[in-house]
């Protein structure tokens, strides 16, 4: 199956600005924009409303987003944020291609997916994830140590997740066979529950997850078997919109990703104090494990030399072979 003619398919052109990457056109109007009179009078102008779609749930992992709400960042940009819960990234993608939202927050995977296989009119504006971060969590001192010990157990997810899609690249490359593996499927809340009582072997999770499971299996410890440490190395995780909104309004996605980014910022600067902002602004969310999150957050957003929010075509090239792979 042939995904894609281009990488420009799913992000765009290499000039930046604020982390998202335009066609020179798009970056010409952006440009003028910021320069021109809308970006002096836009203070005293109504605030662009814009419905925000996580990948799934609302969770420590996504504190930024509300670091940014709490300080203003996105008040400052003009523009008025409703941050909303999906059910999976590929909810979301649908999301944002119907504008229902009308941007989101989803795994690079779920673009490549919707884009080859239904024509889904929608883009990466901004990575966040740079590193995999797709794992199994386990508990500390069961069955499971190492890859080998995978095969013959039973593992759940949520039926939106990417990480059981991704498995047979990552047992391919620890030397297992995929098929000896079983997933079920569960929701998103079940899942530590799951784990902490031993109805199943080993739960998918993002590793930003991992301070959650810990919780819910304590006084148990929990292990990560984390696909990147097996070598994988592709995009995961960034901001989405649809192609219609990057073309007709490429300013606005330009200032919602500016503050995201001046959110994210502050978050990983200070996990304590994005947990807290977190917890206060979705009480059923605890600031400890927030700030855990938001932490494991700052090792898959950073990387020497790359400001965050930025999308490098050649590691778009690579994720969309390794999705490649899954569907030959």
């Amino acid at each position: 199956m042939s995904l894609v003619k281009s990488r420009r398919h799913f992000v765009g052109e290499r000039r930046t600005m604020y982390g998202l990457h335009y066609p020179t056109k798009w970056f010409r109007f952006a440009a003028a924009a910021a320069l021109g009179a809308i970006g002096a009078l836009g203070s005293a102008l109504a605030a662009d409303k814009i419905t925000f779609t996580t990948d799934f749930g609302l969770y420590g992992r996504h504190a930024y987003y509300f670091v940014a709400l709490e300080k203003g960042y996105y008040e400052r940009e003009n523009l008025d944020v409703t941050i909303v819960r999906s059910q999976g990234s590929t909810a979301s993608v649908k999301q944002v291609a119907s504008n229902t939202a009308q941007l989101g927050f989803a795994d690079a995977f779920a673009v490549v997916l919707g884009r080859a296989n239904d024509s889904v009119p929608v883009k990466l504006v901004a990575m966040i994830y740079r590193s995999p971060p797709h794992a199994i969590y386990v508990l500390k001192g069961g069955n499971i140590s190492a890859p080998k010990d995978l095969e013959g157990k039973t593992l759940a997810d949520t039926a939106f997740s990417s990480i059981p899609k991704v498995f047979p690249v990552y047992a391919k490359a620890v030397g297992i066979d995929a098929a000896k593996v079983k997933w079920i499927v569960a929701t998103s809340d079940a899942l530590p529950g799951m784990l902490a009582n031993g109805r199943v072997d080993g739960v998918g999770q993002f590793v930003v997850g991992e301070s959650l499971l810990a919780g819910a299996a304590a006084p148990k410890e929990v292990l990560g078997i984390e696909y990147a440490k097996a070598g994988l190395d592709y995009y995961s995780n960034g901001i989405i919109a649809s192609d219609d909104l990057i073309k007709s309004n490429p300013d606005l996605i330009r200032r919602f990703v500016k503050a995201t980014l001046a959110g994210l910022k502050d978050a990983l600067a200070n996990p304590k104090e994005a947990g807290e902002i977190m917890s206060k602004r979705q009480p059923e969310v605890d600031a400890t494990i927030a700030a855990g999150e938001t932490a494991k957050v700052k090792e898959l957003a950073m990387r020497d030399g790359v400001p965050p929010g930025t999308i490098d075509p050649a590691r778009i090239q690579k994720t969309i072979d390794v999705v490649a792979g899954l569907t030959d």
